[in-house]
């Protein structure tokens, strides 16, 4: 199934770029309380290599305002030495213990298109760039197993609302002058949530027949779908998902067996937008004092 959905990188530039098979996997954490919210052991240089990893192609996005108010970002390389970064040391850190990678959030700092925080891993084709993208013609697949251990909970007692994987579109420059906009930011297809034990499936659904260019491109044309609840409970475990593209075709797959399968189409008109994969801890909540904790380990490899 691997091979069917191998990640066909498109020739956009000098180079060629061709499968990235992501997998992400935790064994088990344990939450030390006499730590405290937010803080974290000390970390050696040999702890930071411990996990089992490849960032060489993902930046980081962690809740604390840069000098320009902004999240603050590390890309590689020096993401590749992160658990020595002081600026990273409580959102993302190893837990030599089980060769997994801690992430960590809170209400804090967020970007123009989002009131909400987190701590997340985006995928860069070329390192330290975010202009390279890929289609869902190309083809593509990521594995993430992983576990939500600690979340807060809202008044009524539910856990907080956490996004946990997405893959998220963006406008190339030129779609971006085409409708004058700001930014290349475009809406995420899917995105998949964590609550309370429960994942879900949101994607997009675009509603106008027969649009143009300019009607696809822009973001408030595309509305939610009415979301797909897993079965399964998986509590504060790990589980793993995978998210198999195809043009013209998105699956989300969880433990293995059940399935959601999205054809129609809003996602062959979803064809136009390049996309990359996010693995994240997203809280969608700003409640005070609220937090929330996500753990993996992660192989990444771009064979020739």
């Amino acid at each position: 199934m691997v091979d069917q959905y191998a990640f066909l990188r498109p020739n956009r530039s000098s180079h060629e770029y061709k499968t990235p098979f992501c997998t992400l996997t935790p064994l088990f954490f344990l939450l030390l309380l006499s730590l405290g919210c937010g803080t974290t052991k000390a970390v050696t240089k040999q702890q930071a290599v411990a996990p089992n990893i490849g960032l060489s192609h993902r930046k980081v996005t962690i809740p604390t305002p840069n000098a320009k108010g902004s999240p603050t970002e590390v890309s590689p390389p020096e993401i590749m030495d992160y658990a020595n970064i002081d600026v990273l040391k409580e959102f993302m850190y190893p837990d030599s213990t089980d060769r997994s990678i801690v992430f960590y959030t809170y209400p804090g700092s967020s970007t123009d298109n989002s009131k909400y925080s987190r701590s997340e891993l985006r995928e860069q084709m070329i390192p330290g760039n975010n202009d390279v993208n890929w289609e869902f013609a190309d083809g593509g697949y990521m594995k993430v197993t992983m576990s939500v251990p600690d979340v807060t909970k809202e008044d009524s007692g539910k856990g907080h609302r956490v996004i946990i994987a997405q893959i998220h579109g963006k406008l190339t420059k030129a779609q971006q002058a085409l409708i004058g906009q700001k930014d290349t930011n475009a809406p995420p297809v899917p995105k998949i949530y964590y609550q309370y034990g429960k994942v879900e499936v949101r994607t997009k659904v675009f509603p106008i027949r027969k649009p143009t260019e300019e009607e696809i491109l822009t973001t408030k044309n595309w509305v939610d779908d009415e979301k797909y609840i897993f079965i399964q409970d998986v509590g504060t475990g790990k589980f793993t998902l995978e998210v198999f593209v195809s043009d013209g075709r998105l699956e989300v797959k969880l433990n293995g067996f059940e399935e959601a399968v999205y054809k129609n189409k809003s996602i062959q008109v979803w064809s136009v937008f390049d996309n990359y994969f996010k693995t994240r801890n997203y809280l969608t909540t700003r409640d005070k004092g609220a937090f929330a904790k996500k753990i993996y380990a992660l192989e990444v490899s771009y064979p020739d």
